[in-house]
């Protein structure tokens, strides 16, 4: 496991390498040539949405590292907590450079057309996303049991998050944007198959 936390931060970090190079890409002022994106475009929503999406798992990774010692959920949640952190630093930043809000009235996933979809409940704005019912007792478990539930709740939000990502992968029309899409997606599918060798050693498994 060791080895494979160590593949999983190397990857953490190709990311973050990855991330740079497109968000000096957007700066640099080569896309889009027809000008920013519109306030209720797949670009902004997708911007919009991910970030909250991100701000919750980089909570969750935090709220883990002081519940347990072990070194390999702590390496794991450290990198997911700094990759994303500086995924929505990203996305808000481009959310200012369009000159566009970073809030919306509209219905989260609403650029997915999922506008219409049931509200989510307790918290959980997005797919994926932890209740706050769950982010409560994640906060109150200690040792192997905080391990298995933050391993779970963070699979849950990654699926979330990679149908997102996939979501702009399709739909955005920045360039730069689209490009860190399919990071996220390689990226957190990479390490929700990590979480579920996990959660095997740990004599567990992701929630249905």
């Amino acid at each position: 496991m060791r080895q494979n936390a160590g593949w999983i931060a190397a990857g953490a970090a190709a990311v973050l390498v990855a991330a740079g190079a497109v968000t000096y890409a957007v700066a640099d002022g080569d896309e889009p040539a027809a000008g920013a994106p519109t306030a209720d475009s797949a670009d902004a929503g997708f911007a919009r949405d991910m970030s909250v999406h991100h701000q919750q798992a980089v909570e969750m990774s935090y709220i883990v590292r002081d519940r347990t010692d072990d070194e390999d959920v702590r390496r794991l949640a450290y990198d997911i907590a700094q990759t994303q952190a500086n995924q929505r630093g990203m996305m808000l930043g481009w959310l200012d450079l369009w000159g566009l809000p970073k809030v919306s009235s509209d219905a989260p996933m609403t650029w997915m057309g999922m506008g219409n979809a049931p509200a989510g409940e307790d918290g959980a704005l997005m797919p994926g996303m932890a209740t706050n019912t769950e982010m409560k007792e994640l906060g109150e478990l200690n040792g192997k049991q905080a391990e298995v539930f933050f391993l779970q709740l963070m699979t849950a939000h990654h699926k979330g998050g990679v149908h997102m990502a996939e979501g702009c992968v399709s739909r955005c029309t920045v360039g730069a944007e689209k490009r860190l899409a399919q990071v996220m997606v390689t990226g957190q599918e990479s390490e929700i198959q990590l979480m579920a060798d996990m959660l095997e050693e740990r004599g567990a498994e992701a929630r249905p």
